[in-house]
């Protein structure tokens, strides 16, 4: 799984985004905006392709969105008659953060070149990597998107669409992608739909597929739906179309709803803030505290921090300050230097001085994180902290996209509650139960494979060497 090193959090995989226009429009602008809303889905790489019919225009570095596309490099990818594109932000999930790993990943086929944009993870997608290999195809990158586009290149007696279908059979895994041609954009995802995508359209008839709502709104487009698990749909000069690849299982990560979605994003169904205060209600009521404050850790505890206090009667208040200007540009090389990060991030309020605190958070990673926020709250004045998580105890690794490179980085697999309890020094400490989240989150089936190890969207086949890094 992958850790933001100081608050120690699961990071979300990847923001994909993509748009076809009738008419001529900037498109690398409205591709901009789309990514910049989806900043929170990926901070190492960010990227964009954009074709007018003919020309296909590629930017993509390491960095944010607004340290990549600065005016000349956003001037670069700029079509005066632009009407498909693609953009992608990203972390690392398969394949190292390295500057060829940043997507669109592009190749020339018989089918003009492509761009594809992926988030999430194809288990079997070594397998199929050395099928291909053994059958002299080229890979460019170490990451598995290429294995989609290999897949696309070499059903050349289908058109685009056929050749995607055709592809999605072949793979397994959770991912959600937007692929594009110099005149179509094409977006599907998996058949338990692990990975959120959806589709939006402008007043001017402008189609737009993303991760999340938010980039819909970022360019003036309004939610028409999800796509569904299993989907494909394409977009071209005649409208919007779709066909159904393979039967639904629906079963969304759960960790969109806990923790992944900014507060105003919809999927499936789901109200992502309204899902996280009906998870704090569930906490108070699973297990409820004599407290005088409910305290959110910023921003991951807020929703459930607020479903609690109602629930409780307890009131809620802000006891944690965070610095919205300590990004991750500073390198914290020794603990000493990632504690004194923590302390950059987040500083205490009065509000806890001499108050039974009710901490809330999001979720406990490897619990070296939440014993310094316990400390501070202590040094601050707190009489007692109590802490309680709005998700169940992550004891599994994710192979959907959240990647973890040892289950043994995970301390709820090594430990019992009470002895993470005692790690973080908190006065009691509890989480959700798995029908907690089930029951607030509503309407669709859920992924719970990293709280319970049941995996619905299939593992990947793992060698010697996989199985040791798993190991507790």
């Amino acid at each position: 799984m992958i850790f933001d090193p100081i608050l120690d959090k699961p990071q979300d995989e990847c923001g994909v985004f993509g748009m076809f226009s009738p008419e001529p429009l900037d498109l690398a602008w409205f591709t901009y905006l789309g990514l910049f809303a989806l900043q929170h889905r990926g901070q190492e790489a960010a990227g964009m392709c954009v074709s007018d019919g003919e020309k296909f225009h590629v930017e993509k570095d390491l960095g944010l969105v607004t340290q990549v596309f600065d005016e000349r490099r956003l001037d670069s990818v700029r079509l005066a008659n632009a009407r498909v594109s693609i953009g992608h932000v990203r972390y690392s999930t398969t394949g190292s953060n390295l500057r060829f790993n940043a997507q669109p990943l592009t190749t020339r086929t018989n089918k003009g070149i492509l761009g594809l944009a992926h988030n999430g993870n194809f288990v079997n997608a070594r397998e199929v990597r050395n099928d291909m290999l053994m059958q002299g195809a080229l890979f460019q990158t170490t990451n598995d998107s290429e294995v989609m586009l290999n897949l696309i290149a070499r059903e050349s007696h289908m058109d685009l669409v056929e050749a995607t279908a055709a592809a999605m059979k072949r793979l397994k895994g959770g991912f959600a992608c937007v692929l594009m041609s110099r005149t179509q954009l094409l977006g599907f995802r998996d058949p338990n739909g692990v990975r959120p995508l959806v589709i939006g359209q402008r007043d001017d008839h402008a189609y737009v597929i993303a991760s999340e709502p938010c980039a819909l709104y970022a360019v003036g487009a309004r939610l028409i739906r999800d796509v569904q698990p299993g989907e494909l749909v394409w977009i071209d000069r005649t409208g919007l179309h779709s066909m159904m690849v393979a039967p639904r299982q629906p079963t969304p990560c759960a960790f969109e709803w806990i923790y992944f979605a900014r507060s105003d994003s919809q999927l499936d169904g789901a109200d992502a803030h309204e899902s996280r205060i009906r998870m704090g209600h569930q906490l108070a009521r699973e297990h409820p505290v004599d407290a005088d404050i409910v305290v959110p850790v910023p921003d991951s505890g807020i929703g459930a921090a607020i479903g609690y206090a109602r629930e409780s009667g307890i009131p809620f208040d802000y006891g944690l300050y965070k610095n919205p200007y300590a990004g991750r540009t500073f390198i914290a090389p020794t603990q000493e230097a990632r504690e004194l990060k923590v302390k950059m991030k987040l500083s205490p309020t009065s509000a806890v001085r001499g108050k039974r605190v009710v901490l809330v958070d999001d979720s406990i990673v490897r619990g070296t994180t939440s014993r310094q926020i316990v400390n501070l709250l202590r040094e601050a004045g707190a009489t007692e902290v109590h802490f309680r998580v709005s998700s169940p105890p992550i004891k599994h690794p994710c192979f959907y996209g959240i990647d973890t490179a040892a289950r043994k980085e995970l301390v709820a697999s090594t430990h019992s509650i009470e002895e993470i309890r005692d790690l973080i020094g908190a006065d009691t400490l509890t989480f959700i139960s798995e029908q907690g989240i089930r029951e607030a989150v509503g309407g669709p089936g859920l992924c719970l494979a990293c709280f319970n190890g049941e995996y619905p969207a299939g593992t990947p086949l793992l060698n010697d060497v996989d199985k040791l890094a798993l190991e507790v």
